[in-house]
């Protein structure tokens, strides 16, 4: 079992990297597009497109690692303050709606992008890319996501809540 954690912990970060390669990737073709357009009147019919693809993909697939890194936005003026035993379950129960919106939102996500494959829509841009070349992200991204949160339940019961919360208000 703890080679699979490990594979998934690689898998993981790997994809946080492609995601910020990703990131990367989307300036550099808007910067191009920028000079592109003002300095050689030239614009391009594919930066903003593919730097849009770019960002989608780089949200979706960094989400999980996001979440392990406790990166997402997060209110805890409260819960920082309960008993550790408390907190416990107030981070599971977190975990378990992140979880069941993460696995809705992977099988609806699967069903939009499976029917634009079938279907073979396209953007209806000039670049007329297929649509379900951003739809998937959507099914990959949020499956990881419900995956890491299944393992943010388990670690709500193993860390140390009072020594977290002193590490909060240093």
């Amino acid at each position: 079992m703890t080679d699979l954690f490990r594979s998934v912990a690689a898998l993981r970060l790997g994809l946080a990297w492609l995601g910020a390669l990703l990131f990367a990737a989307s300036g550099v073709m808007l910067t191009w597009e920028v000079v592109a357009r003002y300095f050689f009147t030239r614009p391009t019919i594919w930066a903003a497109e593919l730097s849009q693809l770019c960002l989608i993909w780089g949200v979706l697939l960094s989400m999980a690692w996001a979440l392990e890194a406790r990166r997402h936005i997060a209110v805890d003026a409260l819960v920082s303050n309960i008993p550790a035993a408390a907190r416990r379950w107030t981070e599971a129960l977190a975990m378990v709606c992140v979880a069941a919106f993460a696995g809705v939102t992977t099988w609806h996500g699967w069903a939009i992008f499976w029917d634009s494959w079938a279907r073979g829509r396209t953007t209806g841009s000039m670049l007329d890319l297929p649509t379900w070349v951003a739809e998937l992200s959507v099914p990959l991204g949020f499956a990881m996501l419900f995956a890491q949160a299944l393992a943010e339940i388990a670690k709500a019961f193993r860390t140390d809540w009072a020594a977290h919360a002193e590490g909060l208000h240093e």
